[in-house]
Formats: C-alpha cells, structure tokens, sequence
C-alpha cells in the first residue's frame, strides 16, 4: 500500500532567542556586526584571489571556492536569525523550511570536503614539495573542487527528502533560529528512528571521514615541521597551521556533537549555542585564518588597493578636468 503524508503542518514558527528577550537588540547588533564583516571579508578574498595573478594557485583556488560558499553558507542561516530577533520568532513556510534545510546541509558538506581536500593540499605543498606541481597540477585541482561541490550537492538531498516526507501534526514552533535536523525531527508526529539512523550514518560518512583525512593531514605536516632546522621557520609555520587545525576542530567538533548522536538530544539552548559555532563564528573565522594572517595575500590586498585607489583618483582628476 503506498504511504501518504498526513501532514497537517504547512508553515512553522521559529522561535530563535526568546528566552533572551532583554537581549535581542545586542544579540541583533552582534550578529548583524558579524554576517556584515563574514560577508565583505570573503568578497575581499575572491576580489584579491582573482586580481593579483600571484595568487592563482590552487591553495588560493581552494581558498576562493570556501569563500564563495560561506557566504552563501552564512545567509542561508543569519538573514533569518536576525528576523527572529527582530519579530521575536519568525514564520517559515514549510517548503522553505526544507528547502533551507537543502542547503545548509549542502554547503555545510562541501565545506567539509574542501576543508579536507586543503589540507591535502597543504601536506602535498609541505611534505612533498619536489612532486607538488605535478600532484597538485591546475585540472587536479579544478576537479578535486568539482568533486566537492557535486557531492556536496548530492549529500544535501536524502536528509532533505526523508525530513520532508515525515509528519508534522502539529505543535509547529521549532524551538531553534533555523529548520535545523533535531529540531524538526522532534516535531514530527510520526517515527523517525530510519530517517535519524540514516542522518546518523550520513554524519559519520561525512563529518567523520573529512575530520579524519584532515587531521591525518595535518599531523603529517606537524611531523614534516618538526624536521626543519631553522627555530623560526618552525615557530612560523606551526603558528598558521595551529590556527587553520583550530578553526576546523571547532568546526567539526561541534557538527560531530550535534549530528553524531542518535536518540542523544541535548537541550535546546545547548543546541542554539553550538549551532551559532558553525553557522555564525567559522564562517568569520576562515577569512581571517586562512587569508589575513597570510604573509602573501596581505601584500596582493595592498597591492590590489593601491591599484584600485589610483584607478579612482585618475577618475577623479579627469572628471575635474572635464569640470
């Protein structure tokens, strides 16, 4: 016999911070603060990447693709984060409550995947360097980035598919600032113990399997560092990969805590807290880690707005001329 949906459910309500009402303004302020500054720091990295010919390399490839992706990663979730500070919690039709649901678990996959095809990328360029050209050559490159965002794509589907076939009977407040996986399930009035067993398994396929090849990455770079005569090179280089190994940690580490976990379920303030870890913070973090701490993308910024500004002050002349 074929299944029906019997949801009744056609909109849902999301209910954000209010708990913390008496700190909605500052919360709107900071969050605004953070997706402004998420936001034009990515379009500084891809405007830079892009100009200055010295960057167009494939760590900085990669590096253009993770910032094209958070910022569309980081306005799936905090446009509408804000609207619930704003009203006090936030209508959402449940179309585009799966349909926001697609893509967070979309390019929240595909940050994973690049997250560890640039570490790979980085032991290649550390570790073996005389072989690096040839490893990591340009279509390499350009395919291990296709890769990643078609199975980010596809990752995206079944836990979008199987959550939208559930049903939603009523109560319809999702007690969470976006259509988050717990949440709704929690909601649903039929059983979810396939569709959160399959949501677990996808996880640890996932989330797991990219920590691991970064972290196995990362220690390989660890014990190439250790082996570099020089006391400064080593402190220098342990400084940026310290910093990159610690934005992925707190990037993985708290995905792994939420969706890892079959039948745990935390309470939902400790879900909002660790949910605003990789929605909110990583998504700022990895401009400044990856980019601004970088010795040579801080020259081509400069060199990129010294040419700029002198565009515009030639501009400026000749309109005053014309004047």
């Amino acid at each position: 016999m074929k299944s029906q949906n019997l949801s009744t459910v056609t909109e849902f309500q999301l209910l954000g911070f209010q708990n913390l009402l008496e700190w909605q303004t500052l919360l709107f302020i900071i969050f605004l603060s953070i997706y402004f500054l998420t936001v034009t720091g990515n379009i500084v990295i891809i405007v830079v990447v892009s100009q200055d010919q010295r960057l167009h390399s494939p760590m900085y490839t990669f590096l253009k693709h993770l910032s094209f992706l958070e910022i569309w990663y980081t306005s799936t979730i905090v446009p509408l984060l804000l609207a619930t500070l704003v009203s006090q919690g936030q209508a959402i039709s449940f179309h585009a409550c799966i349909a926001q649901l697609y893509f967070f678990v979309f390019l929240g996959a595909t940050e994973c995947f690049l997250l560890a095809v640039m570490a790979y990328d980085r032991y290649l360029a550390i570790c073996s360097p005389l072989h690096y050209s040839f490893l990591m050559s340009p279509e390499i490159c350009t395919k291990l980035v296709a890769i990643s965002w078609l199975t980010g794509v596809g990752t995206g589907f079944l836990p979008s598919l199987m959550v939208s076939r559930l049903d939603f009977c009523g109560p319809n407040q999702i007690n969470h600032f976006f259509c988050d996986l717990p949440p709704l399930m929690q909601l649903s009035c039929s059983s979810v113990y396939v569709t959160e067993m399959v949501i677990f398994i996808l996880s640890i396929a996932v989330l797991c399997i990219c920590f691991i090849l970064t972290l196995v990455s990362y220690v390989f770079i660890v014990s190439s560092i250790l082996r570099i005569p020089s006391a400064s090179g080593r402190m220098k280089t342990f400084s940026t990969c310290g910093s990159h190994l610690a934005v992925v940690t707190i990037y993985y580490g708290t995905m792994i805590s939420m969706y890892v976990r079959p039948s745990a379920h935390l309470s939902p303030d400790i879900n909002k807290i660790v949910s605003v870890f990789y929605t909110v913070i990583t998504p700022l973090l990895n401009p400044v880690i990856y980019s601004l701490r970088n010795k040579d993308f801080k020259d081509a910024l400069r060199k990129v707005m010294r040419r700029n500004c002198g565009i515009y002050g030639v501009r400026m002349k000749e309109n005053l001329f014309i004047r």
